[in-house]
């Protein structure tokens, strides 16, 4: 009789073999991983466009954007994703921001344009 090659697949006392279990697991680990990172790239996009839009409309820098958008963020106790949507949102349908997100980021604008509502020098 000859023996039989082992199967690292298939079940030891209807039981996966260590290995693969291990393996399973450590893939469904990755999976979830990768997600999370596609999720983040997409989440920064969305966020780095807001901030482009903020740039553009109030004359800042990009730093000065960011720092409002994550000003606004806290104000609103809105996460920084939700506040940058709602602005992208504003920028392609020109419906109204919000108003708790509007009110937050026209407080966070306030320290970088004067009081006629256009950037300082």
């Amino acid at each position: 009789m000859t023996p039989q090659p082992s199967n690292p697949l298939g079940p030891r006392n209807g039981t996966p073999r260590p290995a693969v279990a291990d393996r399973d697991e450590r893939a469904a680990r990755l999976e979830a991983e990768v997600a999370q990172l596609r999720q983040a790239v997409s989440s920064h996009a969305v966020i780095d466009q807001a901030i482009g839009v903020l740039v553009c409309l109030h004359q800042i820098s990009a730093d000065t954007g960011f720092t409002v958008l994550r000003a606004a963020s806290q104000l609103a106790n809105t996460k920084l994703h939700t506040v940058a949507e709602a602005v992208m949102s504003w920028a392609h349908t020109h419906q109204p921001l919000p108003a708790p997100i509007k009110g937050a980021l026209d407080e966070a604008l306030r320290p970088h344009t004067d009081t006629r509502g256009t950037p300082e020098s």
